[in-house]
């Protein structure tokens, strides 16, 4: 049984799927408690759902794309199973984790968005970076920026880690803490090839805080 905090079909508002219809299965539950989190409901609460039950749910959408998220999916080891049946069904399957917890049971062909904390996060303790060496080339990494410290700390770790070789890398501002504008400025003055992410969820939605 996994504990689900909601299902729900959106528009993908992160990442390399922006924009493209998605259906999300929210999981209950997270190690981490980032100073800026803006899903701290997944903490808690949620229902007892079976995988062929979750599977039911998301088949009613009529969508290709899932995506596993939480707080932090892989929390709950029943999340690798799910994500291998919707593979088998044909499903295209993304995984975003807050990279606290290992990866290794991920199942093969799940495009993963794994984040790495930065300091203003509070969290950046908490990066298993164990992870890096299990991530197949060619996935997304995250890193959110709060501020300039973050951003300077953040080049620091993608330069050193060679992640632009291996990986898709993103860097997001903290809404209403950081500037998109400032973010994007120190990405050209950086030289970083990465792609600068904006929430598209929350220019579409601005005042909804579930089910986007």
């Amino acid at each position: 049984m996994l504990q689900i905090n909601e299902i729900f079909h959106s528009i993908q508002g992160e990442a390399l799927a922006a924009g493209r219809p998605c259906v999300f299965v929210r999981l209950t539950g997270c190690n981490l408690r980032c100073a800026w989190c803006d899903t701290e409901y997944a903490f808690h609460d949620g229902s007892r759902m079976a995988v062929d039950e979750v599977l039911r749910e998301v088949a009613s959408h009529g969508c290709r794309l899932v995506e596993i998220t939480g707080g932090e999916p892989l929390l709950q080891e029943e999340s690798a199973v799910l994500m291998e049946r919707l593979l088998s069904a044909g499903y295209e399957v993304l995984l975003e984790t807050g990279g606290g917890v290992s990866i290794e049971a991920v199942p093969k062909g799940v495009g993963i968005i794994l984040d790495i904390k930065c300091p203003g996060s509070g969290e950046s303790e908490a990066n298993l970076w164990t992870n890096l060496d299990l991530l197949p080339a060619g996935s997304q990494v995250k890193l959110v920026v709060r501020d300039h410290d973050d951003f300077v700390w953040a080049a620091n770790k993608i330069r050193h880690l060679e992640l632009v070789r291996r990986f898709t890398v993103l860097m997001a501002p903290v809404q209403g803490e950081c500037s998109p504008a400032d973010l994007a400025a120190w990405i050209l003055d950086s030289g970083l090839e990465v792609r600068l992410q904006i929430q598209l969820h929350k220019v579409l939605w601005p005042h909804r805080d579930r089910g986007v």
